[in-house]
């Protein structure tokens, strides 16, 4: 009778194919090839805690009297989301994309001498001590 519609391809794979095609069609990032944006944020405590959402993160001690946040991000597709904020205590960042998505974020946190910096849970090499 009539020929029938042919197989129904899962949402999964049509997903991947079209992953892969952005793949190959040159879709790379690199977050250190783009200008940088900063931020900085007034702060009197003597100690930090640092969410990074598990984004690239360099914490420096500095002879600044605030920190510093500088981003490079780089994204081809997907939905993007930045974050720096500072509420009380707590600095979170985070840069990165969600969907079918390319994307590349890395930080650089530039924090006063003498602050204790717990960055995502772990205690760091930065003390109180001046």
């Amino acid at each position: 009778m009539f020929p029938s519609p042919g197989p129904r391809r899962p949402i999964a794979f049509v997903v991947a194919v079209a992953a892969a095609a952005l793949g190959l069609t040159g879709c790379s990032v690199d977050a250190s090839q783009q200008k940088p944006e900063s931020k900085s944020f007034r702060y009197t405590g003597t100690a930090l805690k640092l969410t990074t959402h598990e984004v690239a993160t360099d914490l420096v001690a500095t002879d600044r009297t605030d920190i510093k946040v500088t981003r490079w991000f780089d994204a081809a597709a997907g939905s993007e989301h930045l974050t720096w904020t500072l509420k009380g205590d707590t600095l979170d960042i985070d840069a990165g994309c969600s969907g079918i998505a390319f994307c590349d974020a890395k930080f650089r946190v530039e924090v006063p001498r003498g602050i204790a910096v717990i960055k995502d849970g772990r205690r760091t090499g930065l003390t109180g001590k001046k």
